[in-house]
């Protein structure tokens, strides 16, 4: 009798040790629609999470779609009821963090601050462009560049145009950038006919003063006594002598069909004369320099050299615009 009695109360304590431990792990649960629930969090996931109750059963709720589910969606938790979860199980924080309302921070109020007036530079009286840019440094240097530029034109314009080069620098020094302007304008200038000729004249009597000399140097050393010495006749060595060497620059003479034909007449035939056929007609031009035998072709506005390399002759077309320089002379001279 007393073993059947000590059984029995056993028993009823474990009873209420079981109801007194699920009272204390009961939670109760707000829905979003106004029922409350209370009993334990358990088997939470992504869709939701159930609640089991004091009596081991499983709370329903029904669904959008009609039916009923033990598993309770986490849209239908409360926020406080998702905050308390969260803080109680972490197994469950995960699931239910993402439902959670964002509260917007209320953004402090800036400081105020008061803008205090600065100093500032004054602006400098306002001018023209020209006056400024002479006034300093690096636009004093561009205007002398410009100016030098200005003359060097003024010289090139002066050549291509035949005109006298002091004339033209001259006036550009006075008259920047009008006076080269204004000569390259003008046609170029072409002497006439008989100053071509008076040209020729002078330059053939050049060319026999010098072939006269030539030939009195050699009879005065042919005359000259031989010096005595042991028998044996002592010869003093001269050089050679050659025709004077003749130069035509770009802007003392015209370079046009006409000056060559007048010119150098006797270097367009095969076959030269004697007295021509060892001098060279040496030509500068912007492309290099050309040491011609024989005038082979001329046109309107160039003309084509015969020039010689090794035992090879090639032919060189040459414009008029390009000669810049025409030196006549003997092969074998400097």
């Amino acid at each position: 009798m007393h073993r059947c009695y000590r059984f029995w109360v056993l028993r009823i304590g474990c009873g209420l040790a079981v109801l007194l431990a699920g009272l204390v792990r009961a939670d109760n649960f707000t829905l979003t629609d106004g029922k409350q629930i209370s009993g334990e969090l358990v088997s939470p996931d992504e869709k939701g999470a159930m609640i089991r109750l004091p009596d081991d059963s499983y709370a329903e709720v029904s669904l959008p779609s009609g039916k009923s589910a033990n598993r309770i969606p986490w849209s239908r938790f409360s926020q406080d009821d998702l905050k308390r979860i969260m803080a109680k199980d972490k197994r469950a924080a995960a699931f239910a963090e993402p439902w959670i309302d964002v509260v917007p921070v209320e953004r402090t109020r800036e400081k105020e601050f008061t803008v205090k007036p600065v100093a500032r530079l004054e602006r400098p009286a306002g001018g023209s462009f020209l006056v400024g840019f002479a006034s300093s440094g690096p636009g004093q240097f561009i205007l002398v560049l410009l100016y030098l530029a200005n003359l060097y034109a003024a010289y090139e314009i002066a050549l291509v145009r035949a005109q006298s080069w002091p004339l033209v620098c001259g006036l550009a020094a006075v008259a920047p950038i009008l006076g080269p302007v204004l000569f390259l304008c003008l046609p170029t200038r072409l002497k006439t006919r008989e100053q071509e000729e008076a040209e020729l004249h002078a330059a053939e009597q050049a060319a026999e003063q010098a072939a006269a000399l030539q030939a009195a140097t050699a009879a005065t050393a042919e005359a000259e006594p031989s010096a005595g010495g042991l028998g044996l006749a002592a010869r003093t060595e001269q050089k050679p002598e050659f025709p004077a060497t003749q130069t035509f620059t770009r802007g003392q003479f015209t370079f046009n069909r006409r000056f060559f034909e007048t010119k150098f007449a006797n270097f367009f035939g095969v076959v030269r004369r004697e007295v021509d056929k060892d001098m060279l007609l040496v030509f500068k031009t912007a492309r290099g320099q050309f040491s011609a035998e024989r005038i082979s072709r001329i046109a309107a506005n160039d003309l084509h050299l015969q020039v010689r390399r090794g035992a090879v002759t090639e032919e060189h077309q040459v414009p008029f615009v390009e000669i810049q320089e025409i030196v006549l002379k003997h092969k074998d001279a400097a």
